[in-house]
């Protein structure tokens, strides 16, 4: 419950951070998002600042909860920031909700839900080898780079689709990396700082802050955070389970019962999606 929990707050403000800067970020052209230089434009207005500084808060949550739990649970409650997303973007930017907005929320929630109720996870081990680290990293980082690469100069709706895509399979790498970093304090309050899974939780915010904040830019925020909302949960999920050796279920027809629950949230968040791509076309 204690995961759980913590993992919803870090939802909300990982949502309400995401908003502020797409305030921000859809205020630049297309030449403006894809320049190195982006984030260092970005870093001047106070709005995205305050929204950087609710996600650095929302990431203290997110790594507490992965410290008292599986990743297999936290990502998944972590695909709510999409749904919080939206009454946050009426809010602050002038989003608009339908009728169809509200029953995919509905069933993102349920499905979620259904699969927490489903699952019986456990842990596996808290310390992989530094040889499956770099093979779970490469089979991650080469999709993150063919996305962003074809996504890159593409339409409006691709392009925060193909980049949020890239920016969610990395940020699912990403909680891996933070799962590693604090099973580190094990070895004492020093303990993260003396491993490499630290330097490499900064290294790969920074790039998924980045890519990010390219889908984020053409002003689409459903489109953009909906691919980072699949592609996050089923990274995470899949490397919990094969890097960590964590489990949904104790029997296959349970872990069968929990992976439905978790399809019919990512196809609610993928009809979301497409419903408010096409109202803002």
């Amino acid at each position: 419950m204690l995961t759980v929990l913590l993992a919803l707050v870090a939802s909300l403000l990982f949502a309400l951070g995401n908003v502020l800067q797409q305030r921000i970020a859809m205020g630049y052209s297309d030449g403006e998002a894809e320049s190195p230089l982006f984030l260092l434009r970005l870093i001047r207005s106070p709005v995205w600042i305050a929204g950087m500084a609710t996600i650095m808060v929302g990431f203290v949550f997110h790594a507490a909860a992965l410290s008292s739990g599986e990743i297999v649970i936290v990502q998944p409650v972590l695909s709510l920031t999409l749904v919080l997303s939206l009454p946050i973007g009426v809010w602050l930017s002038a989003q608009r909700i339908g009728r169809r907005d509200v029953g995919f929320a509905v069933l993102i929630t349920v499905a979620l839900a259904a699969f927490l109720v489903l699952s019986d996870t456990a842990a596996g081990i808290e310390d992989p080898t530094n040889a499956a680290w770099l093979i779970a990293s490469a089979a991650v980082l080469v999709p993150v780079a063919v996305l962003t690469a074809v996504g890159v100069g593409r339409g409006a709706a691709v392009k925060a689709a193909l980049v949020g895509s890239a920016a969610g399979v990395l940020f699912g790498l990403h909680g891996a990396l933070v799962k590693g970093m604090v099973e580190q304090f094990d070895n004492g309050i020093l303990g993260p700082l003396e491993s490499w899974e630290l330097y490499a939780v900064l290294f790969f915010a920074v790039i998924g802050l980045t890519l990010s904040q390219i889908s984020l830019q053409p002003g689409d925020l459903p489109p953009a955070m909906a691919a980072q909302s699949i592609a996050t949960p089923v990274i995470a999920v899949v490397l919990g389970v094969t890097l960590f050796e964590e489990t949904i279920h104790d029997s296959p027809l349970g872990a069968a019962a929990s992976l439905v629950a978790l399809a019919v949230m990512l196809a609610g968040i993928a009809g979301l999606a497409m419903g408010r791509g096409s109202a803002r076309e």
